[in-house]
């Protein structure tokens, strides 16, 4: 009997270090991803706010970049936060907090994709040439527009995601991001998956649009493509789209195996699994500092001596 309690114990030991061991893991993960998102994302915002002084502001293009150096910069904010309860693995900032914190990942990451999405139809109307250009007619319109998108989303989506989660149920204060116990209610989880299929579905149809433009300016275009200014343009939408498809979508396609298998479950494994798909999401910051990369002159010229090299060879 003894014996039998003895290896009882000691597999329930091994368990639980492997448990901690895995939690450990996860969390050194969370850091890396968060102090990149962090450095990378404040050098790109400062970056692209020196740009857009040159750029036009009436340009529905550039109304939508300047919002995501808003929502990026507002989301970056918040970041710190989320580095120190990984590090120390408690939560001292109460809970209403928390959920300001852990609602603005989700708004940076709905904001983020609505720009893109405004970003790329802005492109592909002066493209098929159904605008000359897509601008306003002053800067109180573009103002007017701006407010009216964040309106929408602090106004009515945060209070209305406020009275959903961590409402309901109750959770303990000294830990944060886990409001997995709502995806019992039936409004939080159709809320869910209308979501997913809409962000499945623009990205479906995003990157077939892309796709088709990019190759047709590639055959339109004589000799090589690389030295082109249109195409490097197109090339730059293209980066919207992937960007997209590298951090949005794995979070909602591991989504959808989440709300099947958390109703009414308690899977730690589940919830460290997607709080890493949320950490994806917010490397979508790192989108500023690669346009700014991308748009200078070095780094086509490294592309173009690449290229030459890869053909030598």
């Amino acid at each position: 009997m003894a014996a039998e309690n003895s290896t009882s114990l000691n597999a329930s030991s091994l368990v639980s270090v492997r448990s901690d061991l895995r939690n450990d893991t996860v969390n050194a993960v969370l850091i890396a991803t968060y102090s990149v998102v962090l450095l990378g994302g404040v050098i790109g915002t400062i970056s692209m706010s020196f740009l857009l002084v040159k750029m036009n502001k009436l340009s529905a293009t550039t109304t939508a970049i300047i919002n995501l150096v808003v929502v990026h910069s507002l989301f970056l904010v918040t970041v710190p936060f989320r580095l120190y309860y990984y590090y120390s693995e408690k939560w001292i900032f109460g809970m209403l907090f928390c959920k300001i914190v852990s609602a603005m990942l989700h708004i940076h990451m709905y904001l983020t994709f609505l720009f893109y999405v405004i970003t790329l139809v802005s492109r592909w109307l002066v493209f098929f040439q159904w605008k000359d250009k897509l601008e306003f007619y002053r800067n109180l319109h573009a103002v007017a527009a701006s407010a009216a998108v964040w309106t929408v989303a602090i106004v009515i989506v945060m209070p209305w995601l406020g009275a959903k989660y961590a409402i309901s149920t109750s959770y303990e204060n000294t830990t944060c991001f886990k409001f997995h116990k709502e995806l019992q209610m039936i409004s939080v989880k159709a809320l869910n998956y209308i979501m997913i299929i809409v962000v499945i579905s623009v990205t479906g149809v995003l990157l077939g649009f892309q796709i088709f433009i990019i190759l047709n300016v590639v055959k339109k275009l004589s000799g090589s493509v690389w030295s082109h200014q249109e195409f490097w343009a197109q090339m730059k939408s293209f980066i919207f789209v992937c960007v997209i498809i590298i951090c949005f979508l794995p979070y909602h396609l591991f989504r959808i195996y989440y709300i099947s298998h958390m109703d009414g479950n308690d899977d730690h494994r589940l919830e460290k699994y997607n709080e890493i798909c949320l950490g994806i999401t917010a490397i979508s910051c790192l989108d500023l500092l690669s346009f700014v990369i991308s748009g200078s002159r070095l780094f086509k010229q490294k592309i173009l001596v690449l290229r030459n090299k890869l053909l030598c060879c």
